[in-house]
């Protein structure tokens, strides 16, 4: 069957600090026909950071609709229906893009001491999060003081800390383990250090978000390249400004965000299900992902 080839954006790029080329290929692979239920895709790059010079997304099987819309956290998506069976699909994203620079953010008192409000109030609550396990905030509190309560001294600190003191390594699949099993394993994945970041950051009233994206760095430990997962943080007067822990720096030019959410399940790239008859079926997904850079 042939491909949807859906042509987002095109246009050169003049500007950019790092070009990007970037392929993303994903093929899921059923043991016994399926149909596909509604689909929505998470690969478009916020914008903001990034100068779009085209992107191109290809699905197999092609669907029967598509629809280009923006969730509830700002994330450009693509719905997709399908109609008939089928053993498998595949969805291919290929990017072009030169990401900005943006100013260094400044420094504030960090919401314990009292002094820090934010515009949007309202708007931020639901990256506030809920309950912090104790362990969590004893650890974000003691980086707190070594850092003379400052916001974005902590912020730096935390993530170096993170870089330096997690065994930060490859996990292909599963969700992000909770923030206090990392701190106790002392090991994880990005997506592990990046959950366990936004509660060290909510445990003292900063606002953080999950972001799911690519990075310029070298490639992984298992010798792949990989989506990538790191956090933002809102700052008066700066807006979202990204910390890398497991890399120990800020976010900048190398980084593309695609998604940003409360929490890891709202930034998943591709996301949806299927229906089948019979008592079971066995899927199985290859991936990868090749990142050029200048």
């Amino acid at each position: 069957m042939p491909s949807a080839g859906l042509a987002l954006r095109s246009a050169p790029i003049y500007a950019g600090r790092v070009q990007f080329q970037i392929r993303h290929d994903s093929l899921y692979r059923y043991d016994v026909p399926i149909q596909l239920a509604d689909h929505v895709l998470r690969l478009t790059p916020r914008p903001g950071s990034v100068q779009l010079g085209s992107h191109r997304l290809s699905v197999v099987p092609e669907p029967v609709s598509l629809e280009h819309a923006t969730d509830g956290f700002g994330n450009a998506i693509v719905r997709l229906r399908f109609g008939g069976t089928t053993q498998t699909l595949q969805v291919l994203s290929e990017l072009e893009l030169g990401t900005l620079s943006q100013p260094a953010p400044s420094g504030a008192p960090l919401p314990a001491a009292g002094l820090l409000s934010l515009p949007g109030e309202s708007g931020l609550l639901p990256y506030r999060g809920g309950w912090i396990h104790p362990d969590v905030a004893r650890f974000a509190a003691g980086l707190a003081a070594e850092a003379g309560h400052e916001s974005v001294a902590f912020l730096d600190h935390l993530a170096r800390t993170l870089f330096a003191s997690i065994d930060r390594g490859v996990r292909p699949t599963g969700e992000a383990r909770a923030a206090h099993e990392t701190l106790s394993l002392r090991s994880g994945a990005c997506r592990d250090l990046t959950v366990l970041f936004l509660d060290a950051c909510r445990s003292l009233g900063l606002p953080a978000r999950f972001v799911s994206g690519y990075q310029a760095q070298a490639q992984s430990q298992d010798g792949q390249r990989h989506l990538h997962a790191w956090a933002e943080v809102a700052l008066p007067g700066a807006g979202w400004r990204g910390w890398d822990p497991m890399h120990g720096l800020r976010v900048g030019e190398g980084h593309v965000a695609l998604s940003v959410a409360p929490d890891q399940a709202g930034t998943m790239p591709i996301e949806g299900g299927y229906y089948f008859q019979g008592p079971s079926v066995n899927s199985t997904l290859d991936h990868s992902v090749t990142i050029r850079t200048s």
